[in-house]
């Protein structure tokens, strides 16, 4: 990839005053300098902020079209005017130019352009390979284990009642290798008929591998031949008065059946596909996605991309494609709600991250029109909903800036709480809300690591946990900013942890943000919480105050958070021993050991020759661990 030198094209003061002509005036005083070929261009303010990145298949033409005084949307109108400064990267193609955009618009997240905020993988089903019976399996991530993969799926939800059904059709086995080898009889899945049982030989390998090839057939969308060679048998069966065996047939169809009725529509027409379609309303878009693999519908999610207030659907859905597919296997064709400015640079780009040809396609009649309309139904009700819950909860942070006396209602509000046993596995957690609701993306955790706390120090707990929360905030963002910075915290307890709190943030230099604490109140009764404040009196809502409900399910929300993350770590501790400190020896090994002594002080009192005559430990392994329990200061 060609570029050019990436110093910034303008004047920009280090007080964010301009010394240089902004705007049009800017953007006219470079266009003469451009190129004529493909490359990426970003836009900047007067404090060097990234405004905007853009693509073009000729640098001079469509920076001098910002040039212009009018003919641009409010949103475009007023990014211009921000302009102080650009930068400019010159590419040899425009599918390189549009590699390039998405990902600086991934690492700068621009104010003005279009961003997809939800990343997550997609669950699959995987029938891993790498054993001679078989596995199937929920899977997530990167594709590294041997085996066919089918997805993706909605969500964990939908591959996991499709499992359950497929377990009862096919009865293939789920259990982890380790577990299969160490079976001596079947286990409870085996006599609930879902599974098999090829650990113990209850069937053959060539009858499994059957089994093996007909959920395949099933995950192809060959599903009606499965079904009919089912029937088929079932009727044989019958005749031959096989009756137990005619039930267990019969069951596995309707459990069949069971999973394509759960996966709603199933187009004839149509083996693999996304149908992607996009509502945009009040500044705001949907993008509603539905999985179509084998003639099936796996499912469907909605996303709400960051649109820069003003964005229109075909530039939503261009940035949407290119962002989606970052690392996820575009299928064959996908289904378009809108045409897009440029199908064929993006389908470029597609077909490039595939290996393959990828379809774009806008259809206008027939089935795959039907399933674009549904998708755009689904956008447009899901969009609703989200506009619907905005508002409500727009007047729920304005009703939280009246009743505790801020100045305007908060983008963001973070609430704090800790959990512990007597002081175990002390945790703390932060949740984050905001005009969107809860901003689960956002949630931390920290795991308490001050050696001179007291068990149970909650005070000494707190200012390790904001302590940490600030000093990490004043060095990225020292001058606020950014949107990481709360309008105000909530902290579960009364007068002195508030004040606690108030004397770490003063500490740390930081005592403009209201801090709340949320106590329990009367005989701990839900409903009569008492709020303090640094230097005011106690307060209270009224009962039945909406909200109260918000704070009171902030709290709670906070609450539940630090529980499973103090859970977790337990969880993580309990399965911790000595025997995790000693060289050389690993899981495997360890799993040996305990199973033949029971325990790890059994293990710390047992002799070389004990140790010895445990699978897999050599004598010098042996001595190593006896010298471990018995030779250390």
């Amino acid at each position: 990839m060609q570029t050019e030198d990436e110093s910034p094209i303008g004047a920009v003061a280090a007080d964010g005053e301009v010394p240089g002509p902004t705007g049009p005036a800017l953007i006219q005083s470079v266009v003469k300098g451009l190129g004529t070929g493909p490359g990426v261009y970003r836009m900047l303010d007067a404090q060097s902020r990234v405004l905007y990145v853009g693509k073009a298949r000729n640098l001079r033409a469509r920076v001098s079209s910002y040039a212009r005084l009018s003919g641009h949307s409010p949103r475009i109108a007023r990014m211009i005017r921000e302009t102080a400064a650009m930068m400019f990267l010159t590419t040899r193609t425009e599918t390189e130019a549009l590699l390039l955009e998405q990902n600086l618009i991934k690492q700068l997240k621009p104010r003005y352009n279009v961003l997809l905020r939800d990343d997550k993988s997609f669950p699959e089903i995987l029938i891993a390979k790498d054993h001679p019976f078989p596995q199937i399996r929920k899977h997530r991530g990167a594709r590294r284990s041997k085996g066919a993969y089918y997805g993706p799926f909605a969500s964990a939800g939908a591959v996991n009642r499709t499992l359950n059904q497929l377990q009862k059709v096919f009865l293939l086995r789920s259990c982890t290798d380790a577990t299969f080898e160490s079976r001596t009889r079947p286990c409870l899945l085996y006599q609930i008929r879902r599974c098999s049982a090829p650990c113990t030989g209850e069937i053959s390998g060539d009858d499994y591998a059957a089994l093996v090839a007909d959920a395949e057939r099933f995950l192809q969308g060959k599903s009606t031949a499965v079904q009919a060679e089912l029937a088929a048998e079932m009727q044989a069966a019958s005749e031959a008065m096989a009756f137990e065996r005619a039930a267990a047939l019969r069951d596995r169809i309707r459990a069949l059946t069971a999973v394509q009725s759960s996966q709603g529509i199933n187009p004839r027409g149509v083996a693999e596909a996304d149908v992607v379609a996009v509502h945009v309303e009040g500044g705001q878009a949907c993008v509603q996605v539905f999985f179509i693999r084998a003639h099936q519908s796996w499912g469907n999610r909605d996303f709400y991309p960051r649109t820069g207030a003003g964005a229109e659907e075909p530039e939503v859905l261009e940035a949407f494609l290119a962002q989606f597919y970052d690392g996820r296997p575009p299928p064959r064709l996908i289904l378009l709600s809108h045409p897009l400015d440029d199908p064929d640079l993006v389908a470029g780009l597609l077909a490039e991250r595939a290996g393959r040809k990828v379809e774009l396609a806008v259809p206008r009649r027939g089935e795959k029109a039907e399933l674009v309309e549904n998708a755009a139904r689904n956008a447009r009700e899901s969009l609703g909903r989200k506009l619907a819950e905005s508002t409500a909860q727009a007047k729920l942070l304005a009703g939280l800036a009246e009743a505790f006396g801020l100045e305007a209602p908060p983008r963001r509000v973070e609430v704090y709480d800790n959990s512990h046993i007597q002081g175990t596995d002390a945790v703390g957690a932060m949740i984050v809300a905001g005009p969107e609701g809860l901003v689960k993306s956002q949630y931390r955790k920290f795991n308490i690591r001050g050696e001179r706390l007291t068990p149970g120090d909650d005070f000494g707990m707190m200012r390790e946990v904001l302590t940490r929360r600030f000093e990490r905030l004043l060095k990225e963002d020292p001058d606020r900013e950014g949107e990481a910075w709360p309008d105000i915290l909530l902290i579960d307890g009364g007068a002195g942890q508030v004040s606690a709190v108030a004397g770490i943030l003063g500490d740390l230099g930081v005592d403009d943000i209201p801090v709340v604490g949320v106590a329990k109140g009367i005989d701990r009764d839900a409903g009569k919480e008492e709020f303090h404040r640094p230097g005011r009196p106690v307060m209270a809502l009224r009962r039945g105050d909406p909200v109260l409900y918000f704070v009171q399910r902030l709290r709670d929300e906070a609450h539940r958070f630090a529980i499973g993350a103090h859970r977790a770590k337990r969880a993580r501790a309990v399965g911790v021993t000595p025997l995790d400190e000693i060289p050389g020896v690993g899981a495997a090994r360890k799993r040996a050991l305990l199973a033949h002594f029971g325990s790890a002080k059994a293990v710390s009192r047992a002799s070389p020759a004990d140790l010895q005559a445990v699978e897999g430990i050599s004598a010098a392994l042996a001595r190593k661990i006896h010298d471990f329990f018995h030779d250390r200061p």
